[in-house]
């Protein structure tokens, strides 16, 4: 349907989900390691089931950057995305982020996570999602991997400050990479206060008066006049999900932080913005029709 408050020529926004589990996320790697995932009881299943309703409640298609490391354990959620017409997208294969791997060990891991949900899905998939945004003016040969890999675009740079990533003097809006054979599309920001705040998703969302974001997001669309997106992980609408102990202050409050309210802001968001795929509402394929458009014309 079509929101009430926007118009025909306003940019439709990509809506994006991040599916991981609630111990996978960079924050706890060092309180919940890796050899310990496979004796943890996973809830990104129901998670996901639950997201996967709530966009189908509202008509909307997404993309679903997702690890490799889910889609082996739970196949049957990789062909419900599919056969549910939202783009499938790799998060790389254990969310280890980019920084941390030298290039052979990430075009290994790329590779194996794209052939992995290309078996599953039954689809290609041309998007990548570096964990954390951990793609960054240090490591910018991670690009040219993507390409050589067959990727077409990714969403893996953050032109902000912040101090688990980020690269500040990137630009803001998509932009050309590995001597053009990639598209860079990065987290959703603006200018705020001479430095770019992310307006895009996750914590901030949760953080933020749910007001703030919508106005923000409005900005890129009619100041702007950009297509932003927008990320979430489905942890994030899993307020009962168990609590990792012994973690600081400023990890717990970012993790945990409004997860009873998330699902409600999700709604309210979902219904004040026009939303699709990463690969349609930045033309990496032919969009098609929009019914919205041709309501208005």
């Amino acid at each position: 349907r079509r929101p009430r408050s926007m118009t025909g020529t306003t940019p439709r926004n990509a809506m994006t989900v991040d599916v991981e589990d609630y111990f996978q996320v960079s924050a706890f790697e060092n309180h919940v390691p890796r050899e310990s995932w496979k004796r943890t009881a996973t809830r990104v299943e129901a998670n996901m089931e639950r997201v996967l309703d709530l966009f189908a409640r509202h008509g909307v298609c997404g993309t679903f950057f997702t690890l490799g490391w889910i889609a082996e354990r739970h196949p049957a959620l990789v062909r419900r995305i599919v056969e549910a017409g939202h783009e499938l997208a790799s998060h790389g294969w254990d969310h280890t982020r980019v920084t941390e791997q030298p290039p052979e060990a990430f075009r290994a891991d790329v590779r194996r996570t794209r052939e992995l949900l290309e078996d599953l899905g039954g689809v290609p998939v041309r998007g990548y999602r570096a964990p954390s945004y951990s793609i960054n003016g240090g490591n910018l040969w991670a690009h040219d991997v993507l390409a050589d890999e067959g990727y077409v675009y990714s969403s893996s740079v953050a032109p902000l400050k912040h101090d688990l990533y980020g690269m500040p003097d990137a630009p803001r809006f998509a932009f050309d990479a590995a001597g053009g054979r990639l598209r860079e599309i990065p987290v959703t920001t603006i200018p705020l206060g001479g430095r770019n705040l992310n307006v895009g998703g996750g914590g901030w969302f949760r953080l933020y008066p749910y007001a703030f974001s919508r106005w923000a997001l409005r900005r890129v669309n009619q100041q702007d006049g950009e297509s932003a997106h927008f990320y979430f992980h489905p942890w994030e609408i899993d307020p009962a999900q168990p609590r990792v102990e012994r973690i600081g202050v400023k990890t717990r409050i970012r993790h945990y932080l409004n997860l009873g309210r998330m699902e409600r802001r999700l709604e309210r968001l979902l219904g004040d913005f026009r939303w699709g795929r990463m690969d349609e509402v930045f033309t990496i394929v032919p969009a098609p029709a929009d019914p919205a458009r041709e309501d208005a014309a």
